[in-house]
């Protein structure tokens, strides 16, 4: 009997680079090498797009008979960037085994910011001239992606200079660990954020945004649904779906607000109005007149380092009504209150919160959750199982407020997913794609009445405000599905208090009995 070959699947060209580039990196940190490496593809991605246009452009048939390939209005006119001689990938290659490519390419990097100021000014790298980056690791780098088609029209088309970017951005995070988490939110949890959210058009707003992840979902999004704006009887789209939605931001870290610049500019979206300075959105925010249709974040958890003391008296504690001011100590409110503010009158708002936020009743805490379910703000809560972020292994969970409810008014959907998901690897897990259309399907259908929902024991609960009010205002989605919640108890603030009051005692109970020691050993050698 002849059995059959199996089939062997080709790796995608993602998994093929990124092995080979990380061979490359030796001893280079990662956080480090992330740069060199992205700034590259976005290098390879710009000068294939733009090399593909000049052949035209130098061709002169057509559209382009007499055009001039050396102008950057040609270019500009297509959404193509301009790259200058002595940038272009060809030329780049051809250097690659000289000592001086490290130079070539920060040089590089500089005249196409000069070439291209509105959107990359300030955004590339220019970190290739540095003595620990070994060059012939770079020179071997730029052969490695000179393998890769990237910018053409038809690998756009595919979008394979956005897989790529997407997959490196994912593994470099898994390979900084806790300090990867800070520009990077897992793809799954940014994807089922979106579909819940469900930003069809409108100002999409992020005041964390990292490297952009939720802005470049929520674009995808809208590609993925196109057909919604189409007009019966027309043929096409009133309007592209691209220009459907707008994207607002702001990151506090230089190098990632790069990224994200770099991340954005390779798919065509417009990153005019995402916004860097090292203050950060609470102590100088770069949006304070925006009402946005839609806020999706995944702000840092449990942050005592916001600069609550000197924001006492903020005109964004009062967005509830009264003034209820976050502890110092915590940001979680603090970011809540802040979504709220920036939310225009039907906005929505979908973001990742540390789960202790769900119960702390810490310095006040408690009182503003409450304000937030009297208020009717707190349409649905998601219980996130464990292992899901890159940084950190508090438990979280997903929140979605709604202002202006039309329907559902005085209920809140409780979702415990604690039991979705597979492992990627020992220590991550991350949602299936039928996972993301399920959870979604089960908020879509309770929130629009449009399909019939329904609840499962164990997953999904529709509440009234009263029974919320009957559990002390406590959100955990376990003890309204009908889990266990002994998880859902952990709150860091409380936990916190509780280790360091029963540490203080310890130290005061040998310190107490040092003393005593001592006093034994005086009455000896009297």
């Amino acid at each position: 009997m002849v059995k059959k070959q199996k089939e062997i699947k080709e790796e995608p060209l993602e998994k093929k680079l990124w092995k080979a580039a990380d061979k490359l990196r030796k001893n280079m940190d990662a956080a480090e090498y992330k740069h060199v490496v992205l700034g590259l593809i976005f290098l390879k991605y710009i000068s294939d797009s733009f090399e593909e246009l000049h052949n035209k452009l130098v061709e002169g048939k057509g559209d382009y008979e007499g055009a001039n390939p050396e102008d950057k209005n040609e270019y500009s006119a297509e959404n193509i960037f301009y790259v200058p001689p002595s940038s272009r990938w060809s030329w780049l290659q051809g250097r690659a085994k000289l000592p001086t490519i490290g130079k070539d390419v920060d040089d590089a990097m500089d005249a196409i910011e000069k070439d291209n100021p509105k959107s990359l000014k300030g955004v590339l790298p220019k970190v290739y001239a540095q003595e620990k980056l070994d060059k012939a690791s770079l020179g071997g780098l730029i052969d490695l992606f000179g393998t890769a088609t990237l910018g053409t029209k038809e690998a756009r088309s595919k979008d394979i200079l956005g897989r790529v970017f997407e997959y490196f951005l994912g593994e470099f995070a898994l390979a900084e660990g806790k300090k990867g988490g800070q520009f990077y939110t897992p793809a799954s949890v940014v994807k089922l954020l979106v579909e819940m959210l469900e930003p069809y058009e409108g100002r999409v707003f992020d005041p964390c945004c990292g490297s952009g992840g939720m802005f470049v979902q929520s674009e995808k999004f809208v590609e993925a649904h196109k057909d919604r704006y189409k007009k019966p009887g027309k043929k096409g789209l009133e309007l592209d779906p691209k220009d459907r939605i707008s994207i607002f931001g702001q990151e506090s870290n230089q190098t990632t607000w790069r990224l994200c610049k770099m991340n954005l500019a390779i798919r065509g979206i417009d990153s005019s109005n995402v916004r860097w300075n090292n203050e950060g959105s609470f102590l100088n925010d770069a949006h304070k007149d925006l009402k946005a249709d839609y806020i999706i974040a995944n702000p840092p958890f449990n942050d005592s380092d916001w600069s609550g003391e000197l924001l006492r008296d903020d005109a964004r504690w009062s967005v509830l009504g009264q003034k209820l001011t976050p502890p110092a100590g915590s940001a979680n409110y603090a970011w809540i209150q802040h979504f709220i503010y920036h939310l225009a009158p039907t906005g929505m708002a979908g973001f990742v919160l540390s789960k202790g936020a769900l119960t702390s009743n810490t310095s006040g805490e408690g009182d503003i959750r409450k304000a937030l379910v009297e208020n009717d703000l707190v349409d649905c809560i998601v219980n996130l199982p464990g292992k899901l972020f890159l940084n950190t292994q508090i438990p979280a969970c997903l929140w979605f407020l709604r202002r202006n409810k039309t329907k559902r008014k005085g209920e809140i959907l409780f979702i415990d997913a604690r039991n979705h998901g597979y492992l990627v690897n020992r220590k991550n897990l991350a949602f299936t794609d039928e996972d993301i259309t399920n959870l979604a399907a089960i908020y879509h259908n309770w929130r629009t009445g449009e399909n019939d929902y329904n609840e499962i024991a164990g997953l999904c609960k529709s509440s009234t405000l009263e029974e919320v009010k009957a559990l002390n205002f406590a959100l955990t989605p376990g003890r309204y599905v009908g889990l266990p919640d002994e998880e859902d108890e952990f709150v860091f603030a409380d936990r916190f208090e509780s280790l360091k009051s029963e540490l203080e005692k310890q130290i005061a109970e040998e310190s107490d009995l040092n003393m005593r020691i001592a006093e034994n050993l005086a009455k000896i050698r009297l």
